[in-house]
């Protein structure tokens, strides 16, 4: 991991659908995807290690059909002309930089930038983007890829004024931003003169002596100095929509929502009066540019994580991107390249394939990093570590070797700790202006890249290039305690207050049974490295550690102890899928223990993990990456060694196809549910490579009822299901199909027309399906005698839901003829449609011939009298039907009232 330089960011018919419908259904919007650069915090028992811009990646991406539009180019002045290309060669040679010794030139490697889709549907106020975003599928994920190289992503931002770019911590959303930069220093991205780069931690900069052309002339990173910035401003001005602005460096969403609230009229006034005067915070202009009151035409790319609240983000954004990880190839080819030496290559690669767990820790390009630099050290596989938690203790122990200035490491090590852990409880990741820190402390971390100091002064001069930071390091810089091993950092929180360290070494002991909201990123991997410590190899620990033998072999089993308890204690029913994930998380820390006195406490908490595990496992909503499918898939595996089976839900949590097949390939795993069209090609793959064992229980642990589609895509990959013949295996139909007895059409009016034409064709191949549901899809007379010609071959139907649809008297016509037909439908509802007295008369001809329909509703249609009577005659010859609901204001009260009275199974509600 490398110090952060000066500057560097962190991180009614169909006449009535139609009047009610878009004239063209809106395109999916996006979704987020975030990039990759630094890890972000690896948390180590305390002090958190903030590994910075770490490993390069960033998008694959399909070409674009059209060129980019750029925009009207303006007349620019000739020494706006050269300050440009000044621009230009100085960014070129400012944002090189990667991890230590590495560079964009020499080790970047390409990885999957994905477009992310929000659902925008819901009156809540307070919107979680966790909750927003959609998660997509492997085979999906693939095709929503932007592209083939980073200069396609902004072609994919052609026209879209307001980006976001997503990413967990370490996925290289730095990384990415700064290759972009690259790319348009070198002329690749012509549609911007301008690039300004703005970091989220100027915010620290409270003073109102800033404009706005100070902050971007002076203060964006990778801005050189300027000869004339009054002629380069105006230009600026003058051409907004040539201007890109990147937002970094900002955490958490949270932050960017507080720079998009309400601002007051006067200060509105004020920056759009004069936005050169000095007299603003960089807050103040941060807000006005993220709000359209300041460069209201430039471009605006936000990189930040997924979690928290994003309601005004949501409004305002238009197009969301996300950092994928590496895949396999991504790995090797970052390997290669890290390890120049062809004998030193051949030896890592073949120590990462010795080491599953490690391998897939790879796949956050930042913990990548991490896995080389201990590979570089040569050490067997024996000797490599197996969690998360020993690979960031490895790692620091490394950085503290290479430390022989001090004979105080481990008390120095135990202050920085308590230094981080405070950060991580405040959420913050700089050192307080006000926070005294020893010099010893100060210059023990900066030695061993602990702690980072990065200037965020302004430059005072335009006429020459100043030194970026100028003034004192304490009083102009900001320290940032990296967080990445400094997990042994335990020791010293132990020594020095027990019961603080109990809140988090304890990680179930913070939340109760109903949390659902997910805890930030810093804070989780704290817990997690908390909890792998304290099962972690003692002798190994001691070395780190201040306190005396005797407290330290008295403190850990007492820990361990209350580790044991507490999760003893655990009600795993009640527990959400998120936190199963993170208790499974947290047990794989502990099981990889020595064992110590003849004693194996992580084992312990294993076996009762494994026996105790819920028999219905969801994980539902949840991302899973690939380690946390090696850590469910180990503890899954543990408890089938004891008899144990399981039933899996893996929707919605976009696993990887090759985590789909460890998990399937269990022998304990009984059932098991996870995006169609990844399972289809797992099977085709499977077969391909001729596993028939496995591809038989592929198939036949497979489920998919109930379904309940709110995408257009799945409806789409369950029309592949459906017609899927190609498999030997499938020949007698597809277990899962015919197991399929309910189905909820969910997509509303706005997407539901566009997956109506290949539900009609699929519906047919539904010969057992009881339920289905289509409210409130649009589906108007066209759609009903669609509707009519699918229904003929579902004679199991039970209960037909057709509420909200535009259906009016032709469509219900068509579809009487069919309704006649189904012997076991008992429930139909035409709630809330266009039906007038035809329609309903067509209805009363054949209620009588539906000879298990008990419950009928027609309540809100547009029926007089009339067809209410029509239906009210009818009525008095089917016995079996137990209520009808047909009120609506065109019936008059008392016509209604005296059907009541005449049967009383006509209902209002």
């Amino acid at each position: 991991p490398v110090l952060v330089s000066s500057f560097q960011p962190g991180s009614k018919s169909d006449k009535a659908c139609k009047a009610m419908s878009p004239t063209t259904a809106p395109s999916p919007s996006p979704t987020n995807g975030k990039l990759q650069c630094l890890s972000r915090f690896l948390v180590y028992a305390g002090t958190y290690y903030h590994v910075n811009n770490i490993t390069s990646c960033i998008s694959d991406l399909s070409p674009c059909k059209e060129p980019p539009k750029s925009p009207t180019v303006v007349e620019i002045p000739q020494t706006v002309k050269d300050y440009i290309q000044q621009s230009k060669t100085h960014m070129s040679q400012k944002c090189l930089d990667m991890e230590a010794g590495l560079q964009l030139t020499t080790h970047y490697v390409d990885v999957s930038v994905s477009q992310r889709e929000i659902v925008r549907a819901g009156k809540n106020t307070n919107r979680c983007l966790d909750k927003e975003l959609i998660i997509t599928g492997d085979i999906d994920r693939q095709k929503s890829s932007v592209g083939q190289s980073q200069v396609r992503v902004f072609l994919y931002l052609n026209g879209k004024r307001y980006n976001l770019l997503f990413g967990n911590a370490g996925m290289g959303k730095t990384t990415l931003i700064k290759k972009l930069c690259l790319d348009w220093s070198k002329d690749l991205i012509p549609q911007f003169d301008f690039v300004f780069l703005l970091d989220g931690k100027q915010l620290n900069l409270t003073e109102p002596v800033h404009s706005l052309q100070t902050l971007l002339l002076n203060q964006s990173s990778f801005a050189p100095p300027c000869t004339d910035p009054e002629g380069v401003y105006a230009q600026i001005l003058s051409a907004p929509k040539r201007v890109l602005v990147v937002f970094d460096g900002f955490d958490e969403l949270r932050d960017y929502e507080m720079l998009l609230q309400t601002q007051e009229k006067e200060l509105v006034a004020a920056l759009q009066k004069d936005s050169k005067a000095q007299a603003f915070t960089v807050k103040q202009l941060f807000s006005g540019i993220l709000q359209r009151v300041l460069l209201p035409g430039c471009t605006l790319l936000l990189a930040t994580r997924p979690r928290g609240t994003a309601n005004q983000l949501l409004r305002r954004a238009d197009s969301f991107l996300e950092v994928c990880g590496f895949t396999p190839e991504n790995v090797e080819t970052y390997v290669s390249q890290y390890f120049s030496d062809t004998e030193l290559r051949a030896s890592a690669l073949d120590l990462l394939k010795s080491c599953s767990y490690l391998k897939l820790l790879c796949w956050n390009p930042a913990l990548c990093h991490l896995v080389c630099t201990v590979l570089e050290h040569g050490k067997g596989s024996e000797a490599l570590p197996r969690t998360l938690t020993a690979l960031c203790h490895e790692v620091l122990s490394l950085k503290l070797e290479k430390d022989t200035n001090s004979s105080q490491g481990g008390e120095l090590l135990s202050q920085l700790s308590s230094l981080a852990w405070e950060g991580i409880k405040s959420n913050s990741t700089t050192v307080p202006r006000g926070r005294g820190v020893s010099h010893k402390v100060r210059e023990f971390g900066l030695r061993t890249g602990l702690l980072l100091s990065q200037s965020l002064t302004t430059r005072t001069t335009f006429q020459t290039e100043s030194v970026g930071g100028g003034g004192g390091g304490d009083n102009s810089g900001m320290e940032k305690v990296q967080d990445e091993e400094s997990k042994s950092k335990e020791g010293k929180t132990f020594d020095v207050d027990e019961d603080s360290l109990l809140l988090w070494a304890n990680p179930f002991l913070q939340r109760g049974k109903g949390r659902r909201k997910p805890q930030r990123e810093e804070l989780e991997l704290t817990q997690r490295f908390a909890v792998g410590l304290l099962f972690h190899n003692r002798t190994e620990l001691k070395r780190l550690h201040s306190c005396s033998d005797i407290i330290f072999r008295d403190m850990v089993p007492s820990k361990q102890a209350l580790v044991m308890k507490h999760l003893e204690g655990l009600s795993f029913g009640d527990l959400s899928s998120a936190q199963i994930l993170e208790v499974c998380n947290y047990v794989y820390e502990a099981s990889f223990t020595h064992k110590d006195s003849g004693t194996d406490a992580g084992g312990k908490v294993l076996d009762h993990l494994a026996a105790h595990l819920p028999e219905f496992v969801t994980f539902r909503g949840v991302p899973l990456n690939p380690p946390d499918v090696f850590t469910v898939q180990s503890i899954l595996s543990k408890a089938g060694a004891e008899g144990r089976g399981f039933r899996l839900d893996l929707e919605d949590s976009g696993i990887k196809i090759c985590g789909l097949k460890s998990l399937v390939g269990l022998s304990n795993i009984n059932t098991y549910r996870a995006c169609i069209a990844d399972v289809i090609t797992l099977w085709e793959e499977l077969e391909t490579d001729a596993e028939e064992a496995l591809l038989q229980g592929a198939v036949s642990k497979f489920k998919i009822h109930p379904l309940k589609a709110t995408q257009v895509c799945h409806i789409e990959h369950l029309e592949k299901l459906v017609s899927i013949h190609t498999l030997s295996v499938l020949a007698e139909g597809v277990p899962a199909v015919k197991e399929l007895y309910k189905l909820e059409f969910e997509l509303g009016p706005e997407n539901g027309p566009l997956a109506l034409p290949k539900l009609w064709d699929l519906l047919p191949g539904l010969h057992n399906l009881q339920h289905l549901d289509l409210e409130n899809s649009k589906i108007g007379d066209k759609g009903a005698e669609k509707l009519a010609n699918a229904l003929v071959s579902l004679h199991s139907l039970e209960i037909l839901n057709l509420s909200e649809n535009c259906i009016g008297d032709q469509g219900l016509k068509k579809l009487a003829v069919v309704l006649k037909d189904l012997p076991k439908l008992h429930c139909l509802s035409l709630y809330s449609n266009v039906i007038s007295d035809e329609g309903a008369e067509s209805l009363a001809a054949v209620l009588p011939h539906m000879a298990s329909l008990t419950e009928l509703d027609v309540k809100y249609n547009k029926m007089t009298d009339v067809g209410a009577q029509s239906l009210g005659a009818s009525l008095k010859n089917c016995e079996k039907v137990k209520t009808l609901r047909m009120w609506n204001q065109c019936i008059p009260y008392g016509v209604f009232e005296r059907l009541q009275q005449q049967d009383s199974r006509i209902l209002w509600h």
